[in-house]
């Protein structure tokens, strides 16, 4: 048998050639895709998690005078309950509960 990449002549019954290490055959089967459909998930969390720290900032900055308006209070909660009931549903979900064993 001859390689396909390099042109070396290979046993008939050789799975890779010995001199560049190219497969003498199609793999029946490709590898799995790791994170494919967490990345837009993680992107998410990262936007949300700028967003929080910007209010906060804001809020931080202002706090001091007692200047802070009331939508960066409750837009702040607001963001903390929804990444709390975000964490409980995807506990639930995988079937992990918060209990220490």
């Amino acid at each position: 048998m001859i390689c396909k990449n390099c042109g070396t002549e290979i046993a008939d019954k050789a799975l890779i050639c010995y001199r560049c290490g190219t497969a003498t055959f199609e793999a029946k089967r490709q590898p799995a895709v790791i994170g494919g459909g967490r990345s837009r998930m993680r992107g998410l969390i990262v936007v949300v998690g700028l967003v929080v720290l910007i209010l906060a900032a804001i809020f931080l900055g202002q706090a001091q005078n007692n200047l802070a308006p009331e939508w960066v209070r409750w837009t702040i909660i607001g963001l903390a309950l929804l990444v709390l009931a975000w964490r409980m549903f995807s506990r639930i979900r995988s079937g992990r509960s918060g209990r220490l064993r």
